[in-house]
């Protein structure tokens, strides 16, 4: 057991911890720190995977919450957007697309914190722009979340239903978004390897974050995400 592994087994408790508790995360966290002890591409792949599998489990336990209006409109934003940010991720550098999506994360953030983010965004249109923009950003740096999740912000689910939904979203897109990497030859034997290795750390961070979901109300958990997104804007803004 080298230092390497326990670095990384520790990031990746705390990634999958985060996503057991907010329902989305574990690339947000991961890839501040995996990219020190591993390679970027690795990272983002190794995340996917577990982004996959955590987000059946969750879906599974709080798939009485599911509500799937709104759903379709991000699931086919995604499946348009991914190939695009696919072939991001296997030919170009990510990092002025990370320090982009940390800038407007920090802004969003700045705006519900000030009083001024929206309430509700009704049409069509914000659902295909947000599963768009997810499947664009998934595909390119493992990211799919912070656009997702600001559009649901917005829809008036309560806790468990936004987990819920997320999650359905999740299941699609990283699967999608995996299919992906396959065709791009980025699911590798190191990849799969690293993937088994790690996959009790990921699994303890899970069942801790889902144990402590259960005990946060609707404030504290919408508190929870808007806090989550700011550090991850101003990580993605300092690595870039």
């Amino acid at each position: 057991m080298t230092v390497a592994w326990i670095v990384s087994a520790c990031i990746i408790l705390a990634a999958s911890f985060v996503m057991g508790l907010a329902g989305f995360g574990i690339a947000l966290v991961g890839l501040a720190f995996l990219p020190f002890v591993m390679s970027p591409a690795a990272a983002v792949v190794l995340l996917t995977l577990y982004a996959f599998v955590i987000a059946v489990a969750i879906f599974i336990q709080l798939r009485r919450d599911f509500r799937p209006r709104g759903m379709l409109d991000l699931i086919v934003g995604t499946v348009a957007g991914t190939p695009l940010g696919v072939w991001v991720l296997a030919t170009l550098p990510a990092s002025a697309l990370n320090r982009l999506i940390g800038l407007v994360l920090v802004l969003v953030v700045l705006l519900e914190w000030w009083g001024l983010y929206p309430e509700k965004l009704p049409g069509r249109i914000w659902g295909l722009g947000a599963g768009l923009l997810a499947g664009l950003i998934g595909g390119a740096v493992g990211t799919p979340g912070p656009p997702v999740i600001l559009y649901a912000t917005t829809q008036g689910w309560s806790p468990r239903t936004m987990k819920a939904n997320l999650q359905a979203f999740f299941v699609v897109n990283q699967a999608v978004i995996l299919v992906g990497y396959w065709w791009a030859s980025l699911l590798t034997v190191e990849v799969w390897r690293l993937t088994a290795a790690f996959a009790v750390p990921a699994a303890v961070g899970l069942a801790a974050g889902v144990i402590l979901f259960n005990r946060i109300d609707q404030r504290r958990f919408r508190r929870i995400v808007f806090g989550l997104l700011f550090v991850s804007g101003l990580v993605l803004l300092a690595r870039g």
